[in-house]
């Protein structure tokens, strides 16, 4: 928890003094690094402005589990240059390997949910990465359901388009 908030400090910080001009940036690919066990943990994202305000982010998680999330995002420039927060939701499709004790095979279940998100967002002035910082709340309904509220992700993008 101390990295992620000094990681907040730091993004405030670089947003404060750098001139850099917002949403300067059309689809970014990168990496989603997440603190929890969520089902859309640790993902490929790629996020695409629909306009200069909203845009989508796809997530793909590999492993256990393995899943595909999608969110629509609306954008709000803060005062530093570059720096947006940014607040959503969407819905997830996730597949979870469980062992069955007594059969002793395992089985693939599918889980469905929906996800909320709350973030700060930071593009550099000249160089094409994006980073961001987000709260991304899980709502599992489908096969288990449960709540993940958790879910502080940290994702560095390659930028391209305008």
């Amino acid at each position: 928890m101390k990295r992620i908030l000094l990681i907040a400090i730091t993004i405030t910080a670089i947003g404060s003094f750098s001139t850099a001009s917002a949403q300067d940036y059309k689809t970014a690919l990168g990496v989603r690094l997440s603190s929890s066990s969520a089902m859309v943990n640790n993902s490929i994202s790629i996020k695409h402005f629909i306009n200069e305000k909203v845009a989508i982010e796809g997530l793909l998680s590999f492993g256990d589990p393995l899943a595909i999330g999608a969110l629509v995002e609306f954008h709000k420039p803060l005062a530093a240059s570059g720096l947006t927060y940014f607040y959503g939701g969407g819905g997830y499709l996730g597949f979870v390997k469980t062992f069955n004790t007594n059969t002793q095979k395992t089985s693939t279940d599918p889980n469905f949910g929906a996800q909320g998100v709350v973030g700060l967002d930071y593009k550099f002035n000249n160089v094409p990465l994006n980073i961001s910082l987000d709260w991304k709340p899980e709502l599992n309904i489908v096969t288990d359901i449960n709540f993940e509220p958790a879910a502080i992700g940290f994702t560095a993008r390659f930028t391209f388009g305008k």
